[in-house]
């Protein structure tokens, strides 16, 4: 039977791996009952930075922070995409805004915060990193040009972003663009006809 400090010990590896953090059913599954997280929520071991999410006090600040968090929120279901996914890939200069995830469709959550997009995202998709879930860069350059609120000018930055970085071809964005609809695939085609001149 686990001690107290083997399950602290549990609890504190998960919030590792998380950027600190930790929530409430991973506490719980992990033999945190309740009334212990409250209790260390109430003495300032834990910060509650969510419903249902803890943070371990004093956990250091970096840029995943927010995409981690808007993770855990959705139970690990939603992926990082579009804008978001722009950012994580340091692809254009769209500014987000929002979080926007992809998450599969019948997921009910919502947040002031978060926008999301519902979607059966195959696997060769979708990246892991080490908190969370992002689409790869060639799938978010497809939902960013379907995107009705993008911009050609956007699209064109960021379709020649990529190229110049090496992260898809031409010849990639071209196979899949029908896939992404006809909004997508024309503003696809005038971005690569543009990089091209």
């Amino acid at each position: 039977m686990p001690t107290a400090r083997d399950t602290q010990r549990q609890v504190r590896a998960t919030a590792y791996r998380q950027a600190g953090y930790i929530t409430a059913r991973q506490a719980l599954e992990l033999g945190l009952t309740y009334q212990a997280q409250k209790y260390h929520a109430d003495h300032g071991n834990w910060v509650r930075v969510a419903r249902g999410i803890y943070r371990l006090r004093d956990w250091p600040s970096t840029v995943e922070d927010a995409y981690v968090l808007w993770s855990l929120w959705s139970g690990g279901r939603g992926v990082l995409s579009h804008a978001t996914a722009l950012a994580v890939h340091d692809l254009g200069v769209l500014d987000p805004g929002h979080v926007h995830l992809t998450v599969p469709p019948g997921f009910r959550a919502q947040h002031p915060v978060v926008v999301t997009t519902a979607a059966v995202l195959p696997a060769t998709d979708v990246e892991q990193r080490e908190a969370y879930r992002v689409t790869t860069p060639l799938r978010t350059l497809l939902d960013v040009a379907a995107a009705a609120d993008t911009t050609q000018e956007a699209v064109t930055d960021v379709v020649a972003d990529a190229l110049d970085r090496g992260v898809v071809t031409a010849g990639r964005l071209r196979r899949r663009i029908d896939e992404a609809g006809e909004r997508a695939a024309l503003r696809v085609e005038r971005a690569l006809g543009a990089v091209a001149r």
